[in-house]
């Protein structure tokens, strides 16, 4: 049956319309992008606001013993997030009240080193430092809730978490760990000096050997190459281990293992002097002879790891 002439009229009225979004708002891809131009907008600010500081941190870093490990850490936390891109979520709710505590943190710490200065109790160039890199790492933080919110935050906390390590040492921390490090280390030596039969006395921290007396001074703590190793169990720990408690058993190994070390460089040395000669004192192996000694620490460590990991992947086995 033919159409009569009002419904041919009717459809010849109809108008197509264009679907999508007819409120005026910001589409989500144009969302998003205006939230990664934004963060990275913020990060450059950030970086400028903070460049004096960490200009000097990178310089302390670069001519510190115990902190050079500092200018590697931003590109560990860089790689770490790379390595997780596909685990970060794509959508973007900022999260305003973490954002706001985050940023009164970091602004805290900024003005609490300042009033210090101001009162003139200004603190060490170390400690210092460590607080104006922490308020940057919280300001830092803040802008990722903001821009990324609590979720993506979340699946990168721990490549986040790990630039605590940009954070100096304090000075008071540093020299509590030097004194433990140093007196356990004394005990190891003095159970291997036992062990392996060499005439010896004791005092405190000072042994005396035939034809040479030794002192383990505060320097011979190993502080640095600890510290080190216990940043590379979390680090391993995080990328090798799934459940808990064996992240937990990797990390705490590595503090029995950092005084068995060096315990074992003061035995290594004090057996050269007695058997090579008291020059061995000032040999390249006392002198300069850390990073050997941590390059044999890392073999029971990697077999530790070794042994975890694999219960860890006959745990997940389904049975």
């Amino acid at each position: 049956m033919p159409p009569s002439p009002n419904e041919t009229a009717a459809r010849e009225t109809i108008i197509p319309t264009q679907t999508g979004n007819i409120s005026g708002s910001t589409p989500p891809k144009h969302r998003k992008m205006w939230r990664i131009w934004g963060a990275a907008g913020f990060a450059i600010v950030l970086l400028a606001a903070f460049a004096q500081s960490l200009l000097a941190l990178i310089n302390h870093a670069a001519g510190s013993q115990l902190h050079s490990y500092i200018l590697l850490v931003p590109f560990v936390s860089a790689y770490l997030l790379y390595l997780r891109r596909d685990q970060l979520p794509k959508n973007y709710v900022a999260d305003f009240p973490l954002a706001i505590v985050s940023l009164a943190g970091g602004l805290g710490v900024l003005a609490f080193t300042y009033w210090l200065d101001f009162a003139g109790q200004a603190p060490a160039t170390n400690d210092r430092l460590g607080l104006l890199t922490l308020s940057f790492l919280c300001c830092l933080v803040a802008g990722g809730f903001f821009f990324f919110g609590r979720a993506w935050m979340r699946a990168a906390a721990f490549p986040l978490a790990y630039l605590i390590f940009m954070v100096p040492m304090p000075d008071a921390m540093a020299e509590a760990l030097e004194m433990a490090s140093k007196s356990a280390a004394a005990e190891v030596a003095n159970v291997l000096f036992h062990l392996s039969g060499t005439p010896f006395l004791r005092a405190g921290a000072i042994f005396q050997l035939p034809d040479i007396t030794i002192e383990v001074a505060q320097e011979c703590s190993g502080i640095r190459s600890s510290w080190v190793l216990f940043m590379t169990s979390i680090l391993a720990a995080n990328l090798f281990l799934k459940t808990r408690w064996r992240r937990f058993a990797l990390v705490a190994f590595v503090i029995p293992l950092g005084i068995l070390r060096n315990g074992f460089r003061i035995f290594v040395i004090g057996l050269l002097c007695v058997n090579v000669g008291p020059q061995m004192i000032h040999s390249l192996i006392h002198r300069r002879g850390g990073p050997v000694f941590f390059m044999l620490s890392l073999i029971p460590f990697f077999l530790v790891l070794w042994w975890l990991r694999k219960g860890d992947v006959r745990s997940r086995q389904p049975q």
